[in-house]
């Protein structure tokens, strides 16, 4: 059995992805895996970790506004699917999977060329372009939300779940009070913008871990490509601030001493946090993410901050609140739970065995 995963640009498409391919190689050690993603992206650090064959391909972004840069896109969409046809004559595989990402766009083309069956999940509320794009040539659909299965067609759609990675859910808290130098009579707060980081996130962050001297001590992801002369100023200030450009492996020990996560709005992170089961402070990104977390706000699963209205000491008071009620964070805990289910081993398998089948 051959697979080819593609998703990149950030780690939304990527981490539901990586939670798929551990599900198939636990039952199906001898099956071949190979990922397509992007050259700059965050996510090869992590697929080559995983020991999975990467491959680059050239892809624009689609805009639905006038811009000169979509004729510039517009090539590369070209150059990809010619590219994309010759990764399918290469390594045949039997199998192509997305999680959205314009990457995978001429790839799933290009499949649906060669005959090569396709699954694409939709994570979001909103169905974003790349999804719309591949799903007509998709043999598959799968959504992490249920509302979101009228927005594709009903004969090959179904409701999954979203699926997490293992890893994640073997971390420590003991360890973690370790492995960050973390007191244990201190809530710990776990905050993150996302694969790539968040400049407005980081600023937050920062201007809220002021106001919790004495109430918390922080763990702040702050994400390779953004500045950090604010966040290493702060490092040097503040004793119950630790900043961390990047985790990888330490991810599942940061998420497990966290009383309470701060994150954006990708349902990649917000699946981990709901198999978790850690009560949520979520600042989406202007756009879909506002759409995933009003809807999971609107059922009382996380609290909404708002990033162009909010500075940090409305963080802090949200962070202050939130942690003198435990009533609170359990509510929150089980609506999230009851919002997110996870996707079940046989459900992915099911799926993989039987478009494999139908490909033979």
């Amino acid at each position: 059995m051959k697979i080819i995963l593609s998703g990149g640009g950030t780690l939304g498409p990527v981490t539901p992805l990586l939670a798929i391919y551990e599900t198939i190689k636990k039952a199906h050690p001898d099956a071949e895996f190979f990922w397509v993603g992007t050259k700059r992206g965050p996510e090869r650090q992590l697929v080559e970790q995983k020991g999975i064959k990467f491959i680059t391909l050239s892809s624009g972004k689609f805009r639905r506004y006038l811009s000169i840069w979509n004729i510039t896109d517009l090539v590369r969409v070209i150059i990809g699917f010619f590219q994309s046809l010759y990764i399918m004559w290469k390594y045949s595989p039997d199998i192509c999977i997305s999680a959205g990402g314009f990457i995978s766009v001429p790839l799933h083309w290009a499949s649906w060329f060669f005959g090569i069956p396709t699954w694409i999940h939709q994570q979001d509320i909103k169905v974003g372009l790349a999804n719309k794009l591949m799903a007509p040539v998709a043999k598959t659909i799968t959504t992490a939300l249920e509302p979101s299965i009228k927005d594709f067609s009903k004969n090959k759609t179904k409701w999954l779940g979203n699926p997490v990675r293992a890893d994640i859910l073997k971390g420590d808290r003991n360890r973690g009070y370790e492995r960050f130098g973390l007191k244990p009579d201190l809530p710990v707060i776990f905050a993150t913008g996302g694969g790539t980081g968040s400049l407005r996130v980081n600023q937050l962050v920062v201007e809220a871990s002021q106001h919790l001297r004495g109430i918390a001590q922080i763990i702040h992801l702050s994400g390779k490509e953004r500045p950090h002369e604010l966040t290493e100023k702060a490092s040097s200030i503040y004793d119950w601030y630790h900043h961390y450009e990047f985790l990888s492996s330490e991810m599942g020990d940061a998420y497990a001493v966290a009383d309470i996560v701060i994150s954006r709005g990708g349902f990649g992170s917000i699946t981990e946090i709901a198999a978790l089961g850690k009560p949520a402070i979520l600042i989406p990104k202007p756009g879909h993410q506002e759409n995933n977390v009003k809807f999971l706000a609107d059922a009382g699963a996380v609290l909404l901050v708002n990033e162009q209205t909010s500075d940090g000491n409305y963080l802090a008071k949200v962070i202050k609140e939130l942690l003198k009620s435990k009533e609170q964070q359990n509510g929150m805990v089980k609506k999230l739970s009851e919002s997110m289910p996870l996707a079940k081993a046989g459900d992915i398998l099911e799926i993989v065995e039987r478009l494999f089948r139908d490909n033979k």
